[in-house]
């Protein structure tokens, strides 16, 4: 199996869903939401890439990084690369069903594993989309993030159950999906934030933060790590790219917690790009669709290896031995 195997073969499943171009920008499929687009004017799927493609690097060879080291440790789980399976859910209605959710989360949370990575499995409309990708991380003995959309309290608290009987590593919400008109899902308080994450023992992510306030905000009540995203830019139109916001984040969190990002990130070179701007990981969601599509859990494992190939590449001529040798100075 290579790319461009998987790539023909997700461009037939993913028919009339996904066209699967040859630079994935988010033009074509502007607005095309259930779909692979962006919202509205698809702005916010565009700024995400031309953001992180505006960045260049210090190409650097007079050094001793001649093997470069990507290991990276989250909550205790050493993993071969800071490259993590995104959450995605809804296959009939975004992707066309050609692969039914569990066999969708098999191949994201199996072929993270495989890759010495992390897959997170998402939410949807229907409930027992969570319930099968937490299935999926129990039969992977916990290895695996599954996070949720921002539903009501209740119905909160019943899945950050879930996941602690599936013994998850951590567990998280798509806070960024607060808009979403197929679901009763809304923003969450600083005080809903606090009760959520006082609620599970599991380490609490989230995703979907644009801003240093909330930033700020995430750091207060508690949460373990965040995610830098606005959803793939899916959501509201007109955000910018995560690369454009992301340095600022950081530089807020200074530390304190795991900062992670996605959006726009196409190759190894655009996660050396994120990891200079200040992100300790870096989520892939549009390139695992194709992979897992094109060829099931082996296809996602070469994507992500694939991309972490990319990466150490890019860190030897910038002269980076190991991920924290990855700063500012990589970048013009």
């Amino acid at each position: 199996m290579n790319m461009k195997t998987v790539r023909q073969t997700a461009r037939e499943k993913l028919k009339g869903f996904c066209r699967v171009c040859p630079e994935c920008n988010g033009k074509v499929c502007a607005g095309e939401v259930p779909g692979m687009g962006g919202a509205g004017t698809g702005a916010s799927f565009k700024n995400n890439v031309v953001a992180l493609a505006a960045f260049r690097l210090n190409m650097r060879t007079i050094h001793g990084a001649k093997q470069p080291d990507t290991e990276y440790e989250l909550f205790g789980q050493k993993l071969s690369t800071p490259i993590l399976g995104a959450p995605i859910t809804g296959n009939n209605f975004n992707m066309g069903g050609a692969l039914n959710e569990e066999e969708w989360a098999e191949a994201i949370v199996q072929g993270c594993l495989t890759s010495g990575s992390l897959g997170c499995t998402g939410d949807a409309p229907d409930p027992t989309m969570y319930i099968t990708g937490v299935d999926v991380v129990t039969k992977a003995g916990g290895r695996g993030i599954p996070v949720m959309k921002p539903r009501e309290l209740e119905e909160v608290f019943k899945f950050l159950r879930h996941a602690e009987e599936a013994g998850a590593l951590a567990v998280g919400m798509d806070i960024d999906a607060a808009g979403l008109v197929s679901m009763a899902v809304g923003p969450k308080t600083k005080e809903e934030m606090k009760a959520i994450i006082s609620n599970t023992s599991l380490p609490f992510i989230i995703k979907g933060v644009m801003t240093v306030d909330e930033a700020e905000i995430a750091l207060e009540v508690g949460a373990a790590a965040i995610v830098v995203s606005n959803h793939g830019g899916r959501m509201l139109d007109h955000t910018p790219g995560t690369a454009e916001v992301l340095s600022k984040i950081a530089k807020a969190v200074d530390g304190r917690i795991p900062v992670i990002v996605d959006g726009g990130i196409r190759t190894g070179v655009d996660v050396l790009k994120m990891l200079a701007l200040g992100a300790d990981a870096v989520m892939i969601g549009r390139p695992l669709i194709t992979a897992a599509y094109g060829g099931g859990a082996e296809g996602v494992a070469l994507a992500i290896r694939r991309m972490t190939n990319e990466l150490k590449q890019a860190m030897t001529l910038t002269g980076c031995a190991t991920l924290n040798d990855i700063t500012s100075n990589v970048l013009l």
